[in-house]
């Protein structure tokens, strides 16, 4: 998820720098970056999310170290449908790139 934070912070600096500057961001060489560094980052936010899913399934169901010890479980279970709910709209919005792609 690091790699998912530094890239939107890019993305989100070059937008600010062509909003400055008053320049057009849709060359076709261009957007392809876009869309393959948003299918990247999508793929790996979902390994992250399926790996963390994994091991609080691990931890509340199999071992059962949640109700034997004090580990905050319902948090990390939390986190992890934040991390679904990320996963989802980074999936959403490679998709719509991948139709602005298209449409340049």
């Amino acid at each position: 998820m690091g790699l998912q934070v530094l890239w939107s912070f890019g993305l989100a600096c070059l937008d600010v720098y062509a909003l400055r500057i008053k320049k057009d961001l849709q060359s076709p060489i261009l957007v392809s970056l876009f869309v393959v560094g948003d299918w990247v980052t999508a793929t790996l936010s979902l390994a992250a999310a399926c790996s963390s899913a994994g091991i609080a399934v691990l931890y509340s169901k199999d071992l059962g170290i949640c109700r034997s010890e004090h580990l905050p479980c319902g948090k990390y279970q939390l986190s992890v449908t934040f991390a679904f709910i990320t996963w989802f709209l980074i999936a959403l919005s490679s998709y719509l790139m991948f139709w602005i792609l298209v449409s340049v």
